[in-house]
């Protein structure tokens, strides 16, 4: 399984991108299935115009279970505001937060993101033990 992130997402339904083409090439080479969490879609369609193609495609996308949202409960959310603290000097924002949540609660490490300064610095935690992102997409 693999978590896909904001801008994959943002990139793949806006062909004006710079990164379409990439992510397309991307989206091509995987086979597992793909989660996300309601905080990425919310960032998605913040930052599509509500009325564009691409607002339509997510959508589209979303509902024909292309990628799977998977719901947060209290305890996840919970832990999204510990990596917050945990990452204040980055600093961390929610969404990316809850991405890592559910890479801990999945127990995978690969994302699909475009934000490798970030994911890069981010450590999924099993047990005692902290892992690096495997980061889907990188050239």
């Amino acid at each position: 399984m693999i978590l896909i992130d904001t801008g994959p997402l943002v990139a793949l339904f806006d062909p004006k991108d710079p990164d379409f083409k990439h992510c397309h090439l991307v989206l091509k080479g995987i086979s597992e299935p793909l989660y996300t969490t309601e905080a990425v879609l919310t960032e998605v369609l913040h930052l599509l115009d509500p009325a564009s193609q691409g607002s339509e495609g997510v959508k589209k996308f979303v509902l024909e279970r292309y990628v799977a949202l998977l719901p947060l409960d209290i305890a996840d959310i919970e832990r999204a505001f510990e990596l917050m603290d945990q990452y204040l000097d980055r600093p961390m924002d929610f969404t990316d937060a809850t991405l890592l949540v559910l890479a801990e609660k999945l127990r995978t490490r690969k994302v699909f993101t475009l934000d490798e300064n970030d994911f890069s610095v981010y450590r999924v935690k099993r047990g005692h033990r902290h892992y690096p992102v495997h980061i889907i997409g990188r050239d």
